[in-house]
């Protein structure tokens, strides 16, 4: 096992390596001095969804959502408690699919609110519909136990 791991800024998008054996809470961006994490999910446009899904070492959860979409906006206030339960073990973004179509579609996006979430670069689990904070969570734990033992499995 390596002895870091790589944690993209949310800020400047510098991959910073942050020692495994410490927390990365208090950890700061060694390029711009920004804290990596803030307990809030981050707007993301395209450039950071790639740049977080495929650069860091940690699992990203991605919230696909619109404005003008009731269960998302209901939905908006859970995923923001779940940023400070999960982070900062995982990370969480929120991608506006009104202004990332592009995104959304190669994602194959076909219902909102859907999270998606990453490890290693790449899709690990999806879901659509709205869900509480512990929903979350929950759903995000059992993601990666699953992911973790299907990946040891011989």
């Amino acid at each position: 096992m390596s002895d870091h791991r790589q944690i993209v800024c949310p800020e400047c998008s510098a991959v910073n390596r942050v020692p495994s054996d410490k927390s990365a809470a208090a950890a700061k961006c060694g390029k711009c001095g920004r804290a990596l994490f803030s307990g809030k999910p981050l707007d993301a446009d395209a450039g950071m969804f790639t740049r977080q899904t495929g650069r860091s070492d940690i699992p990203v959860l991605v919230d696909v959502w619109a404005p003008w979409c009731g269960p998302c906006r209901m939905m908006a206030p859970e995923f923001a408690a779940a940023a400070g339960a999960l982070e900062p073990e995982i990370r969480l973004l929120k991608l506006n699919s009104e202004q990332e179509q592009g995104v959304a579609s190669r994602l194959g996006i076909r219902g909102i609110p859907t999270m998606l979430l990453y490890a290693g670069g790449r899709e690990i689990g999806r879901i659509s519909g709205a869900m509480t904070m512990q929903q979350i969570v929950g759903w995000t734990r059992e993601q990666l136990a699953q992911a973790s033992a299907t990946h040891k499995a011989p």
